[in-house]
């Protein structure tokens, strides 16, 4: 029986297990985690021939290395970065036959963060709560890529997509979040508003896959105290109290009790995903749906 698995060369800055993650388990305390850029994820599972729930690998920063122990097909989507097979060049952001044994390198990201690895059959580690993701936050789906790791596979269900290149979006050189204000924006001056929807603001190192940090001007409160433990969403811009807003990305915890004072809507939190430290930050205020 062929034996369709991945073996883990090198697994990278942080290389983890993803797919559209796990909604609708906020009551229990379990976070939806799921690929930071749905959209790179979904494509790259669409040019191996995968469904678009299929679990592929997301990479940070410095890719990773994979050697198949049967002939696969896979695609690299995401942030821009070098593809190697065996040393020898191949295409980014296109189906890519990888034989048997060989080694596939994914490189460092050239722009952006975090590249998508998709493999054909899909990445077929135990679910939990029926997502393959893994979960930072509370820890649940698998552990990131270790070296030395095997991951198996499934069988392919359909042909690669018949493409030279798939377009992709370019990672930002500014990030535009459009917010609607609430539900504590009350707790801010009126100031602190104007300057959230109108400065701008950079993206911080300090980010990862819990939320986007951000460095600029501090928001004033216009109350003192806390609020109680009240439920997040993914994309609530929750401001602690050094002041400066903090985007709840994928794996964010359910519950918290520093103010949101806006929410980005949730098609821009792909491009949030893709956005280097030092980026320029913009939050424009737009009307509820």
């Amino acid at each position: 029986m062929t034996d369709r698995a991945l073996a883990v060369v090198r697994a990278g800055a942080l290389t983890t297990v993803q797919d559209r993650g796990r909604p609708g388990h906020a009551h229990l305390g379990v976070p939806r985690a799921g690929a930071l850029d749905g959209p790179a994820a979904a494509l790259v599972n669409r040019l191996v021939g995968n469904p678009p729930e299929a679990a592929v690998l997301e990479t940070t920063l410095n890719g990773c290395s994979l050697r198949p122990r049967s002939a696969v097909t896979v695609a690299v989507g995401g942030a821009p970065c070098p593809v190697r097979v065996d040393g020898r060049p191949v295409a980014w952001g296109a189906p890519v036959r990888v034989p048997a044994g060989a080694l596939l390198d994914v490189g460092t990201a050239l722009r952006g963060l975090r590249s998508y690895v998709g493999v054909s059959g899909g990445i077929t580690v135990e679910p939990v709560l029926g997502s393959r993701s893994t979960d930072l936050l509370s820890g649940l789906g698998p552990a990131p890529l270790t070296d030395g790791a095997v991951l198996p596979l499934g069988s392919p269900t359909h042909l690669p997509a018949r493409v030279d290149v798939a377009p992709q979006p370019a990672p930002p050189t500014e990030l535009v979040l459009r917010v609607t204000l609430g539900p504590r924006d009350d707790w801010f001056t009126p100031e602190a508003v104007r300057a959230f929807t109108s400065r701008t603001y950079r993206v911080s190192p300090a980010g990862n896959r819990i939320g986007l940090r951000t460095e600029g001007p501090a928001l004033d409160r216009a109350r003192p105290g806390e609020l109680p433990s009240e439920g997040m969403v993914l994309g609530a811009v929750q401001v602690p109290p050094d002041g400066r807003p903090v985007v709840f990305l994928a794996d964010h915890p359910t519950t918290g009790g520093y103010p949101v004072i806006a929410v980005v809507r949730t098609e821009d939190l792909s491009a949030a995903a893709q956005a280097v430290p030092g980026t320029p930050v913009r939050f424009l205020r737009v009307r509820r749906r």
